[in-house]
């Protein structure tokens, strides 16, 4: 088989790079990978690409290793924490002079930043789920259970709250029982918003300040993609994982942007979590 162009892979953390190499590779792709030290789980030595490994915030590095492997596209695949990006990020001169130059410091500003420096040396970022549009959600309810009239009012009123919130990259995750908003999310990620809403539901709860006649116990959880979402990073991720934290949490209930979140251990898994566990997922 005739490989295809090489395919850089800039990787963060979780199962999203593994996903991207493997399809990549059985696409006819030669791949390079860059893993960053601070994220990217060692296994990916495992996976018959070339591997170099750097760290956050060595962006000339980066390009020049690109260069020197002849790599002229690239995706962005595996989480990089927020808080890893604004605080223990040590970044080369190249990277302190784009930091210095951004009008708003928040992830999306950097890594497009970070796009067009690439682009400018030949290294174009492609999207993310580019090799992997199967595992994106479809659209309709994925589960056997279809959520009720009351989640559908949750669902309805969380996506009137989080879309307008995107805009400031807070939100895309809120969290909402009987029209009220639980929790909203911001650095701290999906699934440790959902833990925070049930840890609330359930302080309310010990403390005697929860009507159950005013307030239903049961979570709606509802996940939106920015109306400008830029799919070649930051993409909207759910996995097994969030399901059982939904579990945990009291949260029955988990709405998806159809064909702009990741499903990322397969529609299959995640499905027959949700429907074990009596949780209804629908994605429009």
């Amino acid at each position: 088989m005739t490989l295809r162009p090489k395919l850089g892979i800039i990787a963060g953390n979780g199962r999203f790079p593994f996903l991207v190499l493997d399809a990549a590779r059985a696409q006819g792709y030669e791949v390079v990978v860059a893993a960053i030290k601070e994220e990217t789980s060692p296994e990916i030595e495992s996976r018959g690409a070339t591997v170099h490994w750097l760290s956050l915030g060595e962006l000339s590095k980066l390009i020049e290793t690109f260069r020197r492997e002849g790599v002229t596209r690239a995706v962005m695949a595996g989480q990089v924490k927020h808080k890893q990006i604004f605080s223990a990020i040590r970044p080369d001169w190249r990277l302190a002079k784009l930091l210095l130059s951004l009008g708003t410091r928040n992830t999306d500003s950097l890594l497009g930043a970070v796009a067009k420096v690439l682009a400018d040396e030949g290294i174009v970022l492609e999207n993310s789920t580019s090799l992997l549009e199967p595992l994106l959600a479809k659209p309709g309810v994925l589960t056997q259970r279809s959520p009720s009239e009351p989640e559908m009012k949750n669902i309805k009123y969380g996506r009137a709250v989080a879309r307008p919130l995107t805009h400031f990259n807070v939100g895309q995750t809120v969290v909402i029982a009987e029209n009220a908003c639980v929790a909203i999310e911001a650095m701290e990620g999906t699934d440790a918003t959902i833990e925070r809403a049930g840890q609330l539901m359930a302080s309310l709860e010990l403390g005697g300040s929860l009507d159950q006649s005013f307030l239903s116990r049961e979570l709606t959880v509802v996940k939106v993609s920015k109306a400008d979402q830029d799919m070649r990073f930051d993409v909207p991720i759910v996995g097994v994982r969030t399901i059982e934290v939904m579990q945990r949490a009291g949260a029955k209930c988990l709405a998806l942007d159809a064909g702009k979140c990741l499903l990322i251990d397969g529609a299959e898994a995640i499905v027959s979590a949700a429907n074990e566990a009596g949780i209804a997922i629908v994605a429009d």
